[in-house]
């Protein structure tokens, strides 16, 4: 009996022993060690980035990324495996990319990437590339070294720019922020970070989107269109060739109406059409400037002259960045004029307080028929009369 016994437990020994390289007895499959494995170097690689140690984060492989996310001040950084595909010596793993950078990010950024392993010749995984997931946008850094420069209150983060451009738009956005804030008030980050790549190319890049659909365009806001209402990490991301071609009051234009789009992300929502973002944040821009609305205008005013003045407020259509150039700069300056109109007539305060009612309205129908009627007491029909014999008065 008892050699029966200790036969019988030397079978299963046996047995265990034959499956250890496909289950392990009672222990992780080879698929589930494998990645248990890959996830503890992201998080070594990723606790290396942040404690800025590049011995410990080239222990984990590649190091370009660390030389190029070196000045930038970042809070938390950490990858979450969502898939890996091995092939001998070496494997393809997915992840969820997730850091904030301190002071400017109230939650934050995620983004997909792909990253190739190689097993090395001790039999440890290390990450031979890291670069954005199909569909996925690039990030700054994966267009070169990045510089950082702080302003009082923005961040500017730059590849191929020199330090005096960088400080240069610093300034810019440090006078908008102020500026933004006299008009829509304080209730928001008062903080922003601006993007400047080295080129379009590189700005369509961190988009995602073709180069084409930005020529012409000096700055844009990611997600200002159709905004969720939750504002974890805005950026500014500047087409550093159409901005170059701006005079001193237009970058500054610019800037503050990126800006605007900032603080009013958190009241910005499906229901907000684009002339009423857009106007506003226009509105905002232009004010204090002097510019007169002949001189804002130049495109809608030539419509005017000619007889071709709009019927109607602009569509969201109106205002793809593939639209026709002269179709496109009317919808903005339609839109700032409409909004320049509330100021005028209704005050400052009304303009600010419309814009916050039609967004919490959540969706698209009724949202600005209602915020008219509650808040400037007029109807769809009667605004846009008053809206098409003001642009007449101003630029007739």
């Amino acid at each position: 009996m008892a050699g029966r016994r200790r036969a019988w437990c030397s079978g299963v020994v046996a047995l265990c022993l034959l499956f250890v390289p496909l289950a392990g007895c009672g222990g992780q499959s080879g698929a589930e060690s494998a990645r248990t494995e890959v996830q503890r170097l992201l998080d070594r690689r990723s606790a290396a980035l942040l404690g800025h140690d590049e011995t410990a984060y080239g222990r984990t492989g590649t190091r370009t990324s660390y030389r190029n996310l070196r000045a930038v001040p970042l809070a938390s950084w950490a990858y979450r495996l969502t898939g890996l595909r091995r092939t001998g010596a070496t494997a393809t793993a997915d992840a969820e990319l997730s850091y904030r950078v301190g002071d400017y990010d109230k939650a934050p950024v995620t983004t997909d990437r792909a990253l190739t392993l190689r097993l090395t010749a001790d039999g440890h995984w290390y990450v031979a590339s890291d670069r954005p997931a199909n569909k996925s946008s690039r990030q700054l850094w994966d267009e070169g070294v990045v510089t950082a420069v702080k302003g009082g209150r923005s961040l500017i983060l730059g590849v191929g720019q020199s330090d005096g451009a960088l400080h240069t738009y610093a300034r810019l956005a440090d006078h908008a922020v102020p500026a933004v804030s006299r008009a829509w008030g304080t209730h928001w980050t008062r903080r922003v970070v601006v993007l400047v790549p080295e080129s379009l190319e590189g700005m369509a890049g961190l988009l995602g989107s073709p180069p084409a659909s930005y020529r012409g365009i000096a700055a844009v806001t990611t997600g200002e269109a159709g905004g969720s209402g939750r504002t974890p990490a805005d950026r500014v991301v500047v087409n550093p060739e159409a901005y170059a071609l701006l005079g001193a009051v237009g970058k500054q234009v610019v800037l503050t109406h990126e800006t605007t789009h900032v603080a009013t992300r958190a009241d910005t929502t499906p229901a907000t059409p684009l002339w009423l973002s857009e106007g506003y944040a226009d509105w905002v821009a232009y004010r204090g400037t002097g510019r007169t609305p002949t001189e804002a205008a130049p495109e809608l005013g030539r419509a005017v002259q000619e007889g071709r003045a709009p019927a109607d407020l602009p569509t969201d259509k109106d205002f793809g960045f593939d639209s026709d150039p002269t179709r496109l700069a009317q919808a903005y300056e339609s839109g700032w004029l409409a909004c320049r109109m509330i100021a005028d007539r209704w005050g400052e305060a009304r303009l600010g307080e419309f814009y916050r009612a039609v967004g919490a309205h959540g969706k698209r129908a009724g949202a600005v028929e209602g915020a008219l009627k509650k808040v400037l007491g007029t109807t769809t029909d009667g605004f846009t009369s008053q809206w098409h014999d003001y642009v007449r008065a101003q630029l007739g």
